[in-house]
């Protein structure tokens, strides 16, 4: 059974600390106990609790002492006092210290789990913040990149969208385009070096009770597992970005909630009444066709019209062929730091001229990743052709050249003939819109023979 978190017992009477002992560990937990205060920081420090409960009455040293000593020493462990005064006095001098709570003997053992459970709860909230400001750092370090005249024209549509102010923005593109880095570059447009938070939620990745909760909070016996009063995503990012991916994943029910918290900026948690005020930006992505998706019914139009005010589509990376260049090498300085290599110093000439060519299905996503297999594989002061993958290198090299098509480039470890055939066809009529007639111009075909092709590789 997983533990439900460390927890160290500091208490000079032997009978109470087995007491606690054999409840903690019954209760699920990890437990440390001792009875004196002999080398006590050390020990407390060594183990890394999530909760130190002290006593106040020890001898050498006072519980408030040690309190006052894991302050001093940025300990990261919360403390609960187990003191045997109730007066208001001592309670407030602990909770000064630091003391998360503190527990009056003698006490009951329900209490006791009941206010542990809280404090490891609000630690994982803490923990989850922390990760999402984390996160919302590395992207305000980071800078859309590229030289493409759409890129730098995307770049000024942001920057007017951030002064404005505006509160809900829609951003489209395929999967793998680099719409969370316009959502995060949008962010530190916004923030302006605050600690103004940016949460990502993944509404694909929840069910729609989940998500509800996980949006709006809930109160406290809401539903089964609502065991207190919890903030929701829209109340965590208060004065800052909530980024909802892939929104038009959200089924229908929770659309009109949404709408209705994007309207009027206020939320009411699952199971509560009170209207709460929220000031925040939504963000919402998707790779879909929302338009075409309110055809279908399955997203409301109310809503569409809401997030469509401010729109930015990410263009695929087979659309902003100056982006590559400029990409590649951020990657390449990128994973030669994360890798410690430096012996791949850029991209030959040939190289670029095959990676603008090839078709970026996975996009920027697909790019990084083959920038960061070729530092860790191979260690050439240049990348050339025949470093690049079989998909990116070969089936584009008999296009490149003006006059007679250049040669093909075999990579070492050769090819499946039958299959590179096969891409290339899928490949043709993706960039062809799925017009046959023109992917069979794109690969110089006659139209019966790419026909032909089409049913001998079982293709539509």
């Amino acid at each position: 059974m997983q533990s439900k978190g460390r927890i160290f017992v500091l208490e000079d009477d032997e009978f109470i600390g087995s007491m606690l002992v054999r409840a903690l560990k019954t209760a699920g937990y990890e437990v440390r106990y001792e009875s004196s205060t002999g080398d006590i920081m050390a020990k407390i420090s060594g183990w890394a609790p999530d909760i130190t409960m002290l006593d106040n009455h020890l001898p050498g040293m006072s519980g408030l002492e040690i309190l006052a000593e894991i302050e001093k020493q940025h300990i990261s462990t919360q403390v609960v006092m187990l003191t045997a005064d109730d007066s208001v006095e001592t309670s407030v001098k602990a909770m000064k210290l630091g003391a998360i709570d503190y527990l009056v003997k003698p006490f009951n053992m329900d209490e006791v789990l009941l206010v542990l459970a809280g404090v490891i709860e609000k630690e994982k909230l803490r923990d989850e913040v922390g990760y999402f400001r984390k996160r919302c750092q590395t992207l305000h370090h980071t800078q859309i990149i590229g030289d493409d005249a759409q890129t730098k024209a995307l770049i000024g549509e942001v920057q007017v969208i951030a002064r404005a102010g505006v509160d809900t923005v829609l951003i489209t593109g395929e999967s793998g385009t680099g719409k969370e880095l316009v959502a995060g570059y949008l962010h530190k447009l916004l923030s302006d070096g605050s600690q103004a938070p940016m949460i990502r939620v993944n509404c694909a990745a929840l069910p729609e009770s989940l998500l509800e909760a996980e949006l709006f909070g809930h109160t406290k016996g809401s539903f089964t597992d609502a065991r207190q009063d919890k903030k929701g995503l829209f109340e965590l990012a208060d004065g800052g970005c909530l980024l909802l991916d892939e929104i038009a994943e959200i089924k229908m029910d929770l659309q009109g909630k949404l709408l209705r918290a994007l309207e009027e900026r206020y939320i009411r948690r699952v199971g509560g009444q009170e209207e709460i005020p929220v000031s925040v930006m939504v963000l919402a992505t998707t790779n879909k066709d929302i338009a075409a998706e309110v055809e279908r019914g399955t997203f409301r139009l109310d809503l569409f019209y809401r997030l469509n005010t401010f729109h930015l589509q990410v263009l695929p990376l087979r659309g902003r062929p100056d982006d590559i260049s400029p990409l590649a090498d951020y990657f390449l300085g990128y994973y030669n730091k994360r890798y410690l290599k430096d012996a791949i110093k850029g991209f030959s000439a040939e190289s670029l001229q095959l990676m603008r060519s090839y078709g970026w299905p996975g996009n920027v996503r697909e790019l990084r990743n083959m920038v960061e297999r070729l530092v860790v594989l191979k260690d050439p002061a240049s990348i050339e052709p025949h470093h690049l993958p079989a998909e990116v290198a070969g089936y584009t090299a008999p296009f490149l050249a003006s006059g007679p098509a250049a040669p093909f480039i075999l990579p070492p470890e050769g090819v499946d003939v039958e299959e590179l055939e096969k891409n290339l066809l899928v490949q043709a009529m993706k960039q062809s819109g799925n017009s046959q007639k023109k992917a069979a111009s794109l690969l110089r075909m006659k139209y019966d023979t790419f026909r032909y092709k089409l049913k001998k590789h079982g293709l539509n």
